[in-house]
């Protein structure tokens, strides 16, 4: 018998009609000879009404606090589908984090999965009945609840998958599986029938609303292979692949174009120019559990430089009181900060053996008007910042430009193999 992790987002649980079709795709997955685990989210927008309501009691009302209350939306939600389950006749038991255990470090709004303590869980499954977990949730090692912030419930998923050793985790929300480009930016973005885990880890990692990167890297680091598909339709999907030679022949150059418009930018003016000093700067900023995505130094002169680099735009008032403290303490000459720009990315396993993409690239957004303040590469990605005001421009013209939407056949032969150039 496989095991089947299936995962239920917030739209998928929204109310008691929707409920009951996530029961009946249960029921169905145990019918064709599989036992199943289920995760599921809040109800669509509770997590939202929650944090607002604290909001109402305190300007900034305690993390551990705000924790304990938002991690009930998932305690409702795991709690009916389970009552709708029994009531179709599969066994079901709801279980908060806590109670399997998930395991996480002791922060909050955004803490790691350390580890999953199946033994409950498997009892529960050779016992036939159907495990329905809160997402999103765990414990640290005081038993304080933690959660795993926004799309934490697609990281619980893949960590019980992976600690179960599930055949195949199936991640349900509102849309078909994963397009080329966000559809409410880019009308003709299609669905791919597959992608790479490092693809997708990627496009999580540049602002695509898919997956949540942790998930991603759980199923990377573990092996877990993964389906992102519709709880509305009955539709294939998209199909995660855990490497290259499991893809198609004729998979296109790149598989999508993504933005996030959720950044913010800093630049430190006339750091001294000396060993240790980019430690002195980033090691505060990591101290507060944010995280730093584009770094760019300078060319030094006079024994200065000036280091910009990018963050989330949730954290930039944190990260601002920070650079007070920092730029007095390495004598730098002070910082600017803009929150006004946003990130596009291009993301395709082509990139290792064909040239020319970075070009085409860089000449589409010139073509448009779209200035570039900063650039990234990796094997199989390229990411520029831009005015926030050109985000969805870019993004189109870069979809159009590569040939990726559902009127066209993607490029597969652009350039003969080749390791990406500049």
């Amino acid at each position: 018998m496989k095991l089947v992790v299936e995962k239920f987002g917030g739209s998928s649980v929204a109310d008691r009609i929707r409920i009951e079709a996530c029961a009946d795709r249960i029921v169905r997955t145990r019918k064709e000879g599989n036992a199943v685990a289920a995760v599921v989210s809040a109800m669509y927008g509770e997590t939202n009404r929650l944090i607002d309501m604290a909001h109402q009691y305190a300007l900034e009302p305690s993390r551990r606090e705000v924790d304990a209350m938002i991690s009930t939306g998932e305690q409702v939600s795991s709690a009916l589908l389970a009552i709708t389950l029994q009531k179709k006749g599969c066994p079901a038991r709801s279980f908060t984090g806590a109670q399997i255990a998930i395991v996480t470090e002791p922060v909050h709004g955004k803490a790691r999965v350390s580890r999953v303590d199946v033994e409950k869980l498997e009892k529960v499954i050779a016992d036939g009945i159907v495990p329905v977990i809160a997402g999103f949730q765990g414990i640290d090692e005081e038993g304080n609840i933690t959660t795993l912030g926004r799309g934490g419930s697609d990281t619980t998923a893949v960590a019980i998958a992976a600690a179960l050793r599930a055949d195949e985790c199936r991640i349900y929300s509102d849309v078909d599986g994963i397009f080329t480009a966000d559809p409410n930016t880019v009308p003709d973005a299609r669905v791919l029938d597959q992608i790479t885990i490092e693809e997708i880890l990627e496009l999580a990692g540049v602002g695509a609303k898919v997956l949540q990167i942790r998930a991603v890297e759980f199923a990377y680091k573990y092996h877990v292979p993964m389906r992102v598909l519709s709880s509305f339709k009955d539709v294939p999907g998209t199909s995660i692949t855990l490497g290259e030679d499991t893809m198609d022949m004729e998979q296109p150059l790149i598989s999508g174009v993504a933005y996030n418009i959720n950044e913010a930018k800093f630049t430190i003016l006339g750091v001294p120019d000396r060993p240790g000093i980019a430690s002195q700067v980033f090691s505060p900023i990591a101290d507060a559990h944010i995280n730093v995505d584009m770094i760019i130094q300078n060319i030094g002169t006079d024994n200065n430089t000036d280091l910009t680099f990018t963050i989330d735009r949730n954290e930039y008032a944190s990260c601002g009181r920070i650079l007070d403290d920092v730029v007095a303490q390495i004598g730098a000459r002070g910082y600017t900060g803009s929150q006004d720009i946003a990130k596009i990315s291009v993301v395709g396993v082509g990139m290792r053996s064909h040239t020319g993409i970075a070009t085409k690239m860089f000449t589409t957004l010139a073509n448009e008007g779209i200035n570039i303040q900063m650039i990234s590469t990796s094997e199989i990605k390229i990411s520029v910042i831009v005015d926030e005001k050109y985000a969805k421009l870019g993004v189109r013209a870069l979809h159009d430009a590569f040939n990726l939407s559902e009127n066209n056949v993607p490029d597969r032969e652009e350039a003969p193999q080749a390791v990406l150039q500049m």
